[in-house]
C-alpha cells in the first residue's frame, strides 16, 4: 500500500500543473529584500525556489536590496546613516559603500544559484545602459545621489534570458552623464518588470500580505483587483512602507504586468506556495481581465 504522504505528494504535484502549463517561458520579476536576505536558511530557499522556477520552464529575474546590510557596512566605516522620509541620504563616500556591498551582496547570489546547477549573470542597473535615472528627491529636499528610473533597457536581460542565464540585478544605475546613482529596489523591480513585459512581479517582504485591517492578521486579503486595492488607499487603509509597495503594484499592472504578489519571506518556500498553489501564501494584485482563483477554489 502506498503511504499516504507520497499520495499527498503527488497531488501538490498535480495542484501545481496548470500553474507551470500557464507561465511555461513566461517571464516573472522577483524583488528579493527583507530578512529573507539575512537568514542563511531563508536565503537558500529562496534561491531553491527561484532554480525551480528555471528549471520547470520558467524565466525568472531576481531584482534585490540590501539595505541592512548597506546600514551594517556603514557602521563598520564609521559612518553615520541618514534618512529622510525613508529615503537614504547617499553622499559621494555613501555611494560609493553602496556600490560595493550590492556588488558583493549580487556575486553571493550568484554563486548560491549556480551551486544548484543553474547559470547565473550578476549585473547592475549600469550593464547595457539598464537603468537610467534622474536625481530623486524627497519631499523637495536634495538626498544626493538617489535615483529616480526615467529609462529602461530591457536587452541585456533579453540577452541573458535567451542564452538560458538566471540575471541577477542589484539597483544602481547612471544618469545622463555617467554618474552613479542608488535606486530603491521596489522601484527597479516594478521598472525593469514593466520593460520585459513580465506575467508576474513578486515582492518578497517582511509581512503576510495586504491588511484590510494593518492591526489584524485575520484580515489579510488573498486577492484584489486594481480598483479595489485603489479604493483602499483612498479610504485610507494603507499607510507606512506598504503605501508605495500597493502603488508600484498598481503602476506594473497599469502597465501590463498580469499579476503582482507581495509575499512574506520570512515563511520558508513562500515563492512556491504562492505560485504553484490554489490558495497562494500572499496577496495577489491582480489586472480585471484576471480571474481571482483563490475564491473560484474555496
Amino acid at each position: 500500500m502506498v503511504q499516504q504522504k507520497y499520495l499527498d505528494k503527488a497531488e501538490v504535484l498535480i495542484e501545481a500543473l496548470p500553474y507551470i502549463q500557464r507561465f511555461n517561458r513566461k517571464i516573472i520579476v522577483i524583488k528579493y529584500g527583507g530578512s529573507a536576505m539575512l537568514d542563511e536558511e531563508l536565503k537558500k530557499k529562496v534561491v531553491q525556489d527561484v532554480v525551480l522556477l528555471k528549471l520547470v520552464g520558467f524565466k525568472p529575474i531576481i531584482v534585490h536590496g540590501g539595505g541592512r546590510e548597506i546600514s551594517r557596512w556603514v557602521g563598520k566605516v564609521g559612518m553615520e546613516p541618514r534618512f529622510i522620509n525613508g529615503l537614504r541620504v547617499t553622499d559621494a563616500d555613501t555611494m560609493e559603500l553602496v556600490e560595493m556591498v550590492l556588488g558583493k551582496v549580487n556575486k553571493e547570489l550568484v554563486a548560491l544559484v549556480q551551486s544548484l546547477g543553474v547559470k547565473a549573470a550578476g549585473i547592475s542597473g549600469k550593464d547595457g545602459g539598464l537603468l537610467q535615472v534622474s536625481r530623486k528627491l524627497s519631499g523637495g529636499e536634495d538626498i544626493g545621489y538617489v535615483g529616480q528610473v526615467e529609462q529602461v533597457n530591457p536587452k541585456v536581460l533579453h540577452d541573458l534570458l535567451e542564452k538560458d542565464f538566471l540575471p541577477i540585478v542589484f539597483p544602481v544605475g547612471m544618469d545622463a552623464d555617467f554618474k552613479t546613482y542608488n535606486i530603491n529596489a521596489d522601484d527597479a523591480a516594478c521598472a525593469i518588470a514593466k520593460s520585459v513585459n513580465a506575467e508576474k512581479l513578486a515582492f518578497l517582504t517582511d509581512i503576510d500580505g495586504v491588511y484590510k485591517n494593518p492591526k489584524d492578521p485575520s484580515t489579510i486579503i488573498p486577492e484584489l483587483y486594481v480598483s479595489e486595492a485603489q479604493r483602499l488607499i483612498e479610504d485610507g487603509y494603507i499607510g507606512g512602507g506598504m503605501l508605495p509597495k500597493l502603488n508600484n503594484c498598481i503602476e506594473a499592472i497599469q502597465n501590463g504586468v498580469s499579476r503582482v504578489h507581495i509575499l512574506d519571506g520570512r515563511i520558508p518556500h513562500s515563492v512556491l506556495l504562492e505560485i504553484f498553489t490554489d490558495k497562494g501564501a500572499g496577496t495577489a494584485i491582480l489586472c480585471e481581465r484576471e480571474a481571482k482563483y483563490y475564491h473560484e477554489k474555496d
